[in-house]
């Protein structure tokens, strides 16, 4: 990996000395080229092995600021592309996803788009951010900005994030677009310690080995934890995280002798969990470790905006407020609106629509048939196969 070749002096700028050949132009400078960025970044990507002292990066590529490459490189690091040591000097070393990342800058925070003049116009959406999935998550407001950008400043910040609402609303969505250095846990009731931790596996020409968990992991390069549905998870084995989310840091993996793990800068805990999912348990211990508890629930214009056509977004509406107050068990939300866009365009809309009643829940199809009828006006059943 090379670093790439600083662009040439602006007309007039003194030859002879050695900054202004390793200068940026203005346009770099400013920061919106991330020519900086760059050259700390390449740096560390060629020293894998090396954990990195502020001074000694600021040498090696001749920048003329040792402060603004302190500031590069917090940058790596809460973006999960650099783990972060204080012992006591601040000393850096990249992580797997800074080496992946070659160099280039972290996705930006959305940038919201004004439509009118100086007077205040109405801002637009900021562009969609790509998933790993490679799917594309269309942000939302939050507070005074999006919600993209508000979970990165939260997790600057260290303030936990709990996110609650319907399956299918986006909340891992939102998470995976926000964070790319995320690991994920997907809970469930025979989610164990172990899960968090990590354990002993066989290794060729028998033994075993101790791989680390993704809680670990995370802690060590100072990356995302997502825990996803954290309430299906017995709260004895959610206690795990509880040392490693306060003060402390540290936690203990009791299964490889005792050995410990110390949380990094750019650490960062969320989870996720559907209320009204059979088994779900909000403790109390689990709720007060999170100071942000966020509502996540279906943009109905994004859906209109994706091509959900407008009566079935109507009859989604109201099938949510019939599960708000309890008069069925299930509504479609935004992955099932967008379920059967795809339906709809591979099959047509008849099917589209026996679908989305087919895919309800058995006690809610009726409720959701009804919906869909009244407000489409067609006669509508369940999907299925009849005589040729």
């Amino acid at each position: 990996m090379t670093t790439p070749t600083p662009p040439a002096p602006q007309a007039g700028a003194p030859q002879n000395n050695p900054a202004a050949t390793d200068t940026p132009t203005a346009e770099a400078a400013s920061g919106r080229s991330g020519y900086l960025y760059r050259k700390v970044a390449l740096h560390l990507a060629d020293h894998p092995d090396q954990i990195l002292k502020v001074g000694e990066i600021t040498r090696a590529i001749g920048a003329p600021s040792s402060g603004a490459v302190f500031e590069a490189l917090k940058k790596m690091a809460a973006a999960g592309h650099a783990t972060h040591h204080r012992d006591p000097h601040h000393r850096f070393q990249v992580t797997q996803a800074g080496i992946d990342a070659a160099g280039t800058l972290p996705p930006a925070a959305p940038r919201t788009r004004s439509s009118g003049s100086s007077g205040g116009g109405r801002q637009g959406r900021p562009a969609p951010v790509p998933r790993p999935n490679g799917t594309l998550y269309h942000p939302r407001r939050l507070g005074k900005g999006w919600d993209v950008e508000e979970l990165r400043r939260l997790r600057t910040q260290q303030v936990p994030v709990l996110l609650y609402g319907p399956p299918g609303t986006g909340k891992t969505a939102m998470v995976e677009a926000a964070f790319p250095d995320l690991l994920t846990v997907a809970g469930t009731g025979d989610t164990v310690v172990d899960d968090f931790l990590g354990s002993y596996n066989p290794i060729p020409g028998g033994g075993y080995e101790f791989v680390h968990g993704p809680l670990v992991t995370a802690m060590r390069q100072g990356r995302v934890l997502l825990v996803d549905d954290a309430t299906l998870i017995p709260p004895r084995v959610l206690a795990v995280l509880y040392p490693a989310m306060d003060g402390r840091g540290v936690i203990t993996i009791p299964a490889n002798g005792n050995e410990t793990a110390q949380a990094v800068d750019g650490f960062y805990i969320v989870a996720g969990h559907n209320p009204g999912v059979h088994g779900a348990v909000l403790t109390e211990a689990l709720a007060s470790r999170f100071t942000v508890h966020l509502h996540v629930t279906t943009d109905w214009d994004l859906a209109r905006q994706l091509g959900v056509p407008k009566q079935v977004v109507n009859a989604a509406i109201d099938l949510n407020a019939d599960l708000t107050a309890g008069k069925t068990v299930w509504a479609p939300q935004l992955r099932e609106l967008l379920g059967f866009v795809t339906v709809r365009d591979h099959l047509g809309m008849t099917a589209a629509l026996a679908n989305l009643a087919g895919i309800a829940p058995a006690d809610a199809r009726d409720d959701v048939t009804a919906a869909l009828s009244r407000h489409t006006g067609t006669p509508i059943t369940a999907l299925a196969l009849g005589k040729r």
